[in-house]
């Protein structure tokens, strides 16, 4: 904007592309998003950083194969082959079945922390991108406006665009349209 209380020329043209010509740039309904800078404190807590390294070796081979080794001896011991008669869980192996259960239950929790951790780091490159993408339009309309470029032109081709590539997703997921 210049230094005067009248918008320029490019903030006017903005101003009408958002939807509401109100002399605002940027109005709360249009381009408001919640602020979420806050959440970089949130993805370093250790408790996180240690679900994602369970999480991370909870996908890995090795943990199949750990398990694979734990359940043969397990089932081995029980059922006598492994040569020592100390059986402690009786077929159908009800004390295997509870820890089993009970690791799944703690490893889709640590899952969910993972993805819940995700998801924030996803909002944050969101939030990111669509200041940019905003920055970038302000710069855009305020060069062209500078160089006589006609915006009302431009947006007119850019909705054509717009729509032509929707089209076209629309046809590449529905073969039969």
């Amino acid at each position: 904007m210049n230094t005067s209380d009248q918008p320029c020329a490019a903030c006017q043209i903005i101003d009408r592309f958002d939807g509401v010509e109100d002399g605002k740039i940027g109005n709360p309904g249009h381009y408001g998003t919640p602020h979420q800078r806050t959440l970089l404190a949130s993805l370093t807590r250790v408790q996180n950083k240690a679900a994602d390294r369970i999480t991370a070796f909870s996908g890995s081979m090795n943990f199949v194969y750990i398990h694979l080794v734990w359940f043969a001896v397990w089932i081995g011991v029980n059922v006598g082959l492994a040569g020592i008669n100390r059986e402690f869980d009786h077929f159908p192996f009800g004390l295997l079945t509870l820890v089993v259960s009970l690791e799944a239950i703690f490893l889709a929790t640590f899952v969910m922390i993972s993805q819940n951790r995700q998801a924030a780091r996803s909002d944050i490159r969101t939030q990111l991108d669509f200041e940019n993408n905003i920055r970038s339009e302000i710069w855009s309309v305020h060069i062209g406006q500078a160089l006589g470029i006609d915006s009302e032109h431009v947006e007119a081709i850019v909705a054509q665009a717009i729509e032509s590539s929707l089209e076209q997703l629309a046809r590449a997921q529905d073969p039969g349209r």
